[in-house]
């Protein structure tokens, strides 16, 4: 990767000042790329570029069905290089290669979605006060579009946020996370061939202190949309409000994953598995506050116990490994100091708890997947996002109890629950106040449901069709085609 990373106005350039950064595996702890690192500067110049290509280029006067086309091409083209995509995002993150096999699935499923529905969002005629009137409520892209990635999912984020601004009309300036940059450069590049007007796409990569805090403050962008911590959030949210700009945020979870005595236990247990040690638990959905009903709770733990000790851990390159490291060596800090504090708070620690000691895993920031019991509600370890492979484990004695404490959370991106009594499914999805409320299964999302969160998990959806018109504005229009005079101050 050269370091002429920054694609603004329809060009691939360098850094304004020069900088560059070395993108790290986290598999192994070597370089794999070094791209550029740009700054405030070079986030203006991308802002320039797509505001003049929203204000007076072609593509917000292009027809949707166009719009549609190449976003759907650009879909297709990501089905096509499906393989080195996925490559690189587990040589970007360190997950698996089959789970970035899955994302990049998912990816192009998103973009040949949200192509198929750009010309499906007509205008609505509605009731007008006068016969001879008539009252249009319109749809309009919403203008320039900041979007700020996260790391751990780079593309599949930056696909969420892209398909359904450029199907709106919008033009944009993407920011991934500066770690994790290489799989949106790339398909940066794939939508250089299919002819976007120049400033309708642009990539800044650097630092979110000043790349991000640009996009967030600058006047001339009229959405931000991010994807990332609840710190993070609240300052964009304190800078967009000087300018009073639209905002969409996701900003995690910490999701409850409820156990009924009467649960398909086997099938349950699984489901924990897949939503707590997925990309080694660095999902803002992961179910890691798992809540068992007393009676069944030690038998349930004792088999989660035994399963998490098998999960094979390992470079993502393998076939074998089902569990990859950790982003970074700073974020592995972090997860350890979650279960220090787990154990000064009377958290009992059943397994992990550590890195792993096989010589071949020194290298990576690696971290065994980790089960605590004996938690309480006020622990930090229950109430905080770890965003790492490890599950608490606190037991519940009635249905009333375990959705009052399941809702005791700042949090309201995810929950899910198991029980085969229908009465109870109506009763605790109604009660659980999340965004996502899955029964009898868990982490499912898919592109034409709505994902955003309830309280601090953010502000706006994304997927769907909400995903689209949050990418748009509402227009009405009121014509009278027959006006006289009202005379009301006549003399």
């Amino acid at each position: 990767m050269v370091s002429n990373t920054l694609y603004i106005n329809g060009q691939w350039v360098a850094a304004l000042g020069g900088a560059t950064r070395a993108v790290i595996d986290p598999a192994t702890g070597e370089v794999i790329a070094e791209v550029a690192e740009g700054d405030r500067s070079d986030a203006r110049r991308a802002i320039r570029a797509a505001r003049e290509a929203f204000d007076n280029g072609p593509w917000p006067r292009t027809s949707p069905t166009e719009r549609g086309r190449l976003v759907s091409e650009l879909g297709r083209l990501i089905s096509q290089h499906r393989e080195e995509l996925a490559r690189l995002e587990s040589l970007d993150t360190g997950k698996t290669m089959e789970e970035s096999r899955w994302d990049m699935d998912d990816i192009a499923g998103i973009f040949t979605y949200y192509g198929g529905l750009a010309d499906k969002m007509d205008g609505e005629v509605i009731n007008a006060p006068l016969p001879d009137a008539t009252s249009m409520v319109m749809r309009e892209p919403i203008g320039v579009c900041g979007q700020i990635l996260p790391w751990n999912y780079p593309l599949l984020q930056a696909s969420w946020k892209m398909a359904p601004a450029l199907a709106a009309g919008c033009t944009l300036v993407m920011k991934p996370s500066e770690i994790t940059p290489m799989t949106t450069i790339k398909v940066t590049e794939l939508a250089t061939q299919l002819g976007f007007p120049p400033g309708v796409i642009n990539l800044v990569l650097g630092p979110g202190h000043n790349v991000g805090a640009e996009l967030a403050e600058s006047l001339e962008v009229d959405l931000i949309s991010f994807t990332g911590g609840i710190k993070t959030g609240k300052q964009i949210i304190r800078a967009a409000s000087d300018n009073v700009k639209k905002i969409t945020l996701e900003l995690g979870g910490k999701n409850p994953h409820i156990i009924f005595a009467d649960a398909d236990q086997e099938t349950a247990l699984d489901a924990v598995l897949n939503g707590a040690f997925f990309h080694a638990g660095q999902i803002c959905s992961a179910g890691a506050r798992v809540m068992v009903a007393a009676s069944i709770h030690d038998t349930f733990v004792n088999a989660l116990q035994q399963r998490m000790a098998t999960i094979r851990i390992g470079n993502g390159f393998s076939p074998e490994t089902r569990m990859g490291p950790l982003i970074s060596e700073t974020h592995r800090t972090k997860v350890e100091q979650y279960v220090e504090i787990a154990q000064a708070e009377g958290a009992t620690l059943l397994l992990g708890g550590k890195r792993p000691d096989e010589p071949e895993l020194q290298q990576g920031f690696y971290y065994l997947p980790t089960l605590f019991t004996g938690c309480r509600d006020d622990m930090r370890i229950v109430q905080e996002e770890v965003f790492g492979p490890v599950v608490t484990v606190e037991s519940f004695a009635s249905e009333e109890e375990v959705v009052r404490r399941a809702n005791s959370t700042i949090y309201g991106l995810s929950a899910g629950f198991w029980t085969r009594d229908q009465a109870r499914i109506k009763r605790v999805s109604a009660a659980l106040r999340f965004g996502t409320v899955w029964v009898n299964d868990f982490n499912i999302y898919f592109t034409q449901a709505p994902w955003g969160g309830y309280k601090q998990s953010g502000l706006g959806r994304e997927l769907g069709r909400i995903g689209l018109e949050e990418y748009m504005e509402v227009k009405h229009i009121y014509q009278n085609h027959n006006p006289r005079p009202l005379h009301w101050f006549a003399g």
